[in-house]
C-alpha cells in the first residue's frame, strides 16, 4: 500500500510543477490564390463560347407543356429570339454575356459577330413573339424564377451599355422585361416558403438578380416586394448546414446565395449579426469551404459543379469587396474557387460550354 501511495503522490508533484501543454494551434489559414483577372485576350475566347450557341438549334431542351398539336414546333418558331445555346434561360444568359463583354471589350476581336447575331435575335418582332409565348395558357410558370432572374439581368446590362446598339435592343426588350416584372409582383406574395435548392429553382438567386434589377431601374414596387420577400423567408434562419454542401448537381450553393441576397437588403447593424449566426465562423480568416470538383464534364448534370465554383465565387467576392474589415479574407476563397473551374471554360464539352461562360464572366466581373 505505502509504494502505491508513493507512487501516486511522485505524479501528482510531477503534473504540478511539469510545464503546461501548449495550446493547440490555430486551424490554417487557405492555400494563397492569385486573383483571376479578366484581359482583352480572355475576352475574346470567352466570348467565343455564346457566339457558338445563341444561333446554334439543336441540341435543344424546351421544358414545353404541350397545350395542343399546334405547340409542336421548331425551337427557333417558338422562341426567335432566345432559341439557342441548348434551352431558353442560356440562351438568355448568352446574350447577357456578349453585352457585358462588348460593354468592357468594345475592341473584341468578333465584335461585329457579335453585334450582328445581337441585332437579329432581339429584335422587336422576335421579343414580341416572345411575349406572346409567355402568354400562352400553359405558360404562367416559365422560366420561374431562373429564366426571368436572367432576363433582368439582360436588361440591366443594356441599360448600363452607353451604346446606340444597346438602347436600341434595351428598347426592344421592354415588352418582355415589363411581363417578367409582372410575374414577379403577382407571384412573390403567393410563395409561403423559399425553396433552397442549389438549382435552378433557387428562390434567394431569383431574388438577387430581380433585386439588382429593380435597383439600377427605379423599380420602387418590385424592389420593396423582394426586401420584404428575403426578410420573410430569410431573417430568422440560423446555422446553415454549408457542411452539407455541394449536391452532386448543385450550380448554386443554397447557404452562399441566401448571404447574397440578404447582403443587400439588411443594413450593416442587422447584417453582421444575423451572419454570425447563419454561418459562424466566416469572418475568421482561416475559414475555409472545399472547391466543386467534377468528375465528369461531359456530363450535362456533373459539370453544374464548375458552375457552383464560379457562383460560390461571385457571392464571396461581392461580400469580400462590401465589407472589405469583416470579410476580406473571402476573396482568396473566391480565388480558389474560380481558378479551379476558369481553365475548363474554353474547348469545354457543349454540356458546360452552352452556359458556362456567363458564370465564368459573372464572377470575373465581381473581382474587385
Amino acid at each position: 500500500m505505502r509504494p502505491l501511495l508513493l507512487l501516486v503522490l511522485s505524479l501528482l508533484l510531477y503534473a504540478c510543477s511539469a510545464p503546461a501543454a501548449a495550446p493547440e494551434e490555430d486551424s490554417p489559414t487557405p492555400m494563397s490564390s492569385p486573383a483571376p483577372t479578366l484581359t482583352l485576350a480572355d475576352a475574346n475566347k470567352l466570348a467565343e463560347l455564346p457566339l457558338a450557341c445563341i444561333q446554334h438549334e439543336y441540341p435543344n431542351k424546351l421544358g414545353q407543356t404541350i397545350g395542343g398539336p399546334n405547340d409542336l414546333r421548331e425551337p427557333s418558331a417558338l422562341h426567335p429570339a432566345f432559341y439557342g445555346c441548348f434551352d431558353w434561360h442560356s440562351a438568355v444568359h448568352g446574350h447577357w454575356s456578349l453585352v457585358a463583354l462588348l460593354r468592357d471589350f468594345p475592341d473584341l476581336a468578333r465584335a461585329a459577330d457579335a453585334r450582328r447575331m445581337l441585332t437579329e435575335n432581339l429584335s422587336a418582332a422576335n421579343i414580341a413573339a416572345e411575349v406572346a409565348y409567355f402568354n400562352g395558357p400553359q405558360n404562367k410558370s416559365y422560366e420561374r424564377t431562373y429564366g426571368w432572374a436572367w432576363l433582368l439581368k439582360l436588361d440591366e446590362e443594356l441599360a448600363a451599355w452607353d451604346d446606340p446598339l444597346a438602347r436600341e435592343l434595351h428598347a426592344n426588350l421592354q415588352p418582355l422585361t415589363q411581363l417578367i416584372v409582372d410575374r414577379y409582383l403577382a407571384f412573390l406574395p403567393k410563395l409561403n416558403y423559399a425553396i433552397r435548392t442549389g438549382e435552378h429553382p433557387n428562390t434567394a438567386f431569383g431574388l438577387t438578380f430581380a433585386r439588382d434589377y429593380a435597383v439600377a431601374a427605379n423599380q420602387q414596387e418590385l424592389l420593396a416586394l423582394i426586401d420584404e420577400t428575403a426578410r420573410r423567408f430569410y431573417l430568422k434562419d440560423q446555422n446553415c448546414p454549408i457542411s452539407w454542401e455541394p449536391g452532386g448537381f448543385d450550380f448554386l450553393s443554397p447557404c452562399l446565395e441566401e448571404v447574397n441576397i440578404m447582403r443587400r437588403v439588411l443594413p450593416a447593424e442587422e447584417f453582421h449579426p444575423w451572419l454570425a449566426g447563419f454561418l459562424p465562423g466566416l469572418d475568421q480568416a482561416s475559414y475555409t469551404l472545399a472547391v466543386g470538383e467534377v468528375s465528369d464534364r461531359t456530363d450535362g448534370k456533373l459539370v453544374h459543379l464548375d458552375g457552383l465554383n464560379f457562383s460560390r465565387g461571385w457571392v464571396l467576392y461581392g461580400l469580400a469587396s462590401q465589407y472589405p474589415d469583416q470579410y476580406g479574407h473571402l476573396k482568396n476563397l473566391a480565388n480558389l474557387h474560380v481558378n479551379y473551374s476558369l481553365p475548363n471554360l474554353v474547348g469545354d464539352d457543349y454540356e458546360g460550354g452552352h452556359w458556362l461562360g456567363s458564370f465564368g464572366i459573372y464572377a470575373l466581373k465581381e473581382v474587385k
